[in-house]
Order: structure tokens, then C-alpha cells, then sequence
């Protein structure tokens, strides 16, 4: 009966998976926050790797872990307006180490000189990915889609202007999607673009900052109509959160506590949650 019992034992350890407890955000401003009070949010439960004092999107992450009972170790290595070529460049060193999970997030256009081409983004991404996976086989490395920038919607000289808001978003969305599928070691991409256009298609948020935000409706955009306002970055992360986790976002619930902190209603954190979560599962569908 004994080695009956520890037969079964060893076989639910082998069939169950591994949690992960690392994880390593990379990318700029759309990940540490800027133009929004996420920037310095809880900076110290975060390991900044560059040691310049920002807690950002990881920081909220490590929230929602410790909210969940999940127990993860959140670092990160950000650099404002830079794409994912400078850090395999330039911060090698840093990033050379053990990680379960590294999320790359890169430039808003994908490429600063052919906005929406996904080739330089891509052979960065799967630089990154062969230096993560050296030290970790097992490594999950995720891409993730960024939003629309309504400063490339609604005003004129850009590839997107004129176009319905989603655009932009549903653009590089599709080049991720691909980069993924042709990319070595990238698990897969995670459709904070999507969350947006969501939030934005239920009514939940504003569709164009330069016309004033509609009563009752959440602007995701900050002042510079480019990076995240703080509902912006919260829908963000809660995205992420839910993709790397599986953790259904809508259990933190209207009483999260970043959520307050960052000035948001229970309401408005629950609305957040729940597009968050609709997304996730239309895409794993």
C-alpha cells in the first residue's frame, strides 16, 4: 500500500508543471510606467536592474502576486524610447541570467524608421530569446502588443492617421503574432493592444483624448495622448498578469489595492479586471 501511495505521488509530481518564480520584464516607457504615477509605484518590491528606482508595470504585477497568494520574484531592465535592439545591444550583462519568464516589449512603432515593419523588432526578440533560453530551456519568453497612440491616430503624418483607433493596435498585434510563429524560442504574445481596444469597443474607456473624455468613461491614454495613463498601465499589467499566471484577474476584485492606490475606483478596477479577462479568453480560444 505504501508503494502503491508513493507511486501516485511521484506520478502528480511529474505530471504537474513547474511553477515559474522569476520573471524578467524588459522594454521602455510603455513598461515602467512613464507619464503616470505607475512610474514610482512601489519601486522596492522590484528588483530594478539598471538601479534607477522604478517599480512601473512589474511593480504592479508583483501586487497582484502577492494579492493571489502567488509567490514571484519581479525584476526588471528599462530604458525610455529604446527598442528591443538596444538592450540586446547594449544590457546583455544584465539580462544574462536565470529567468522562468522574460517579457520583451518593444519600440511603440516596432521600428523608429519603417513604423510597423516587425524585422528589426523581430531578430532582437530572437536574439533576446537564445540568450534567455542558454541559461533556461524551459523559459517562457513572451512579446507583448502594445496599444494605439492616439497622438498617431488623430493627428496628421503618420501610417495610422485618419484610421479607426484600433488600428494601430490590430497592426502590431499581427506583426508579433508573426514574429512569434517564425521566431525561435518565443512562447507567444500577450494582447495588451487588444485589452485596450476592448476597453475602448464596451464603452469602459474614451476613444479620442483630443475630443475631452466622455462622462464615465476611463481615458487610457496620458496628457501627451502617447503613454499610459494610469488605467492604462493598470489594464496593462493586469493583461500580463493574466496571460503569464493564468490566473483569472477578475478574482482581485473591486477592492484591489493598486487600484486604490493609483486613484481608481472599485469600479472602475472591476471593469478593468473583467476586460482584461474577456480578452485573455477570446484569445485562447
Amino acid at each position: 500500500m505504501v508503494r502503491f501511495l508513493s507511486g501516485i505521488a511521484a506520478v502528480l509530481l511529474v505530471a504537474a508543471p513547474a511553477a515559474a518564480r522569476d520573471i524578467l520584464f524588459v522594454g521602455n516607457s510603455f513598461t515602467f510606467g512613464a507619464g503616470a504615477p505607475v512610474q514610482q509605484y512601489r519601486p522596492d518590491s522590484v528588483t530594478d536592474l539598471n538601479r534607477e528606482g522604478i517599480g512601473g508595470v512589474p511593480a504592479l504585477f508583483r501586487s497582484f502576486a502577492e494579492q493571489a497568494g502567488l509567490d514571484w520574484t519581479v525584476s526588471l531592465e528599462t530604458s525610455p524610447g529604446k527598442d528591443l535592439a538596444f538592450h540586446y545591444a547594449n544590457k546583455r550583462a544584465a539580462i544574462d541570467r536565470r529567468w522562468d519568464v522574460v517579457i520583451l516589449q518593444g519600440y511603440s512603432t516596432l521600428d523608429a524608421d519603417n513604423p510597423g515593419d516587425p524585422t528589426r523588432h523581430g531578430i532582437a526578440a530572437g536574439q533576446l530569446a537564445a540568450l534567455v533560453h542558454a541559461r533556461n530551456r524551459q523559459a517562457q519568453v513572451e512579446l507583448v502588443e502594445t496599444w494605439s497612440r492616439a497622438d498617431l491616430t488623430y493627428r496628421p503624418g503618420s501610417r495610422w492617421s485618419g484610421k479607426p483607433i484600433a488600428a494601430m493596435a490590430n497592426d502590431l498585434a499581427a506583426a508579433n503574432r508573426r514574429v512569434a510563429r517564425t521566431t525561435r524560442g518565443i512562447s507567444g504574445t500577450i494582447p495588451v493592444g487588444s485589452a485596450w481596444n476592448r476597453a475602448i469597443a464596451t464603452g469602459v474607456a474614451d476613444a479620442n483624448p483630443y475630443d475631452g473624455i466622455d462622462p464615465g468613461k476611463l481615458g487610457l491614454w496620458a496628457d501627451d495622448h502617447y503613454h499610459g495613463s494610469a488605467a492604462g498601465y493598470y489594464l496593462e499589467a493586469l493583461t500580463i498578469f493574466g496571460r503569464v499566471t493564468r490566473y483569472d484577474v477578475r478574482r482581485l476584485g473591486a477592492g484591489e489595492r493598486s487600484a486604490a492606490d493609483l486613484g481608481l475606483t472599485g469600479q472602475q478596477a472591476a471593469a478593468l479586471q473583467r476586460i482584461a479577462w474577456e480578452t485573455l479568453r477570446r484569445r485562447n480560444r
